[in-house]
């Protein structure tokens, strides 16, 4: 009884050590999801085209937004800022994208003064509607406007809140809920970087 024991314990040990421990994210772990796109081709707000590629070696985070949004968009950048500062000489190693869903009203300008604001290091995307279309169906970023019928050019866009987290080989990882914490994305932002 007592060899049997010790043999199914060596088993069990030997087992543990073969497999694959996964690292546990805060965010959704989507890394083995077919279904998402793994690749954005849309301007900066310098009018340059840019696609994941031009971040390889970096943890990229893609959020889809737009500028006149009262509440997601902002807390959103101002949490990236916070992630950056917390993880220090590291954020040199990640690059923030905000891809704006509002052309219309949007303009490159208004998107570079908008995100650098934040951090100079940010980087607003654009394009024509059917681009950012494209590139928001890749993503499953959903997005929608909603008339104001008092002003029509207040109108409000409602859309979806998850950010984009890309591993250094250009990979997409994670699906960062809105609601997680400064400490929670930094934690996972730093697994990314160490390559887990």
């Amino acid at each position: 009884m007592r060899a049997t024991t010790c043999l199914l314990l060596m088993l069990l040990a030997l087992l543990s050590a073969c497999s694959v421990q996964r690292p546990a994210f805060h965010a959704l772990d989507i890394s083995d999801d077919k279904d998402y796109g793994s690749e954005l081709r849309l301007r900066d707000h310098d009018g340059r085209p840019r696609s994941l590629a031009d971040f390889r070696g970096k943890v990229v985070t893609v959020f889809f937004g737009y500028l006149n949004c009262p509440d997601f968009c902002p807390t959103h950048l101002a949490r990236q800022k916070a992630v950056l500062q917390k993880l220090g000489p590291d954020a040199a190693r990640v690059q923030t994208l905000f891809v704006s869903v509002d052309p219309e009203r949007d303009t490159p300008e208004r998107i570079k003064a908008y995100v650098t604001a934040f951090d100079p290091s940010f980087i607003g995307l654009t394009g024509s509607a059917e681009e950012i279309a494209v590139a928001a169906r890749q993503f499953h970023a959903s997005y929608q406007k909603v008339p104001n019928p008092a002003t029509p050019q207040a109108y409000s866009i409602d859309h979806s809140t998850l950010s984009m987290a890309f591993d250094p080989q250009g990979k997409l990882r994670l699906a960062i809920r809105h609601a997680a914490s400064v400490d929670e994305v930094s934690d996972d932002l730093k697994l990314l970087l160490a390559g887990r």
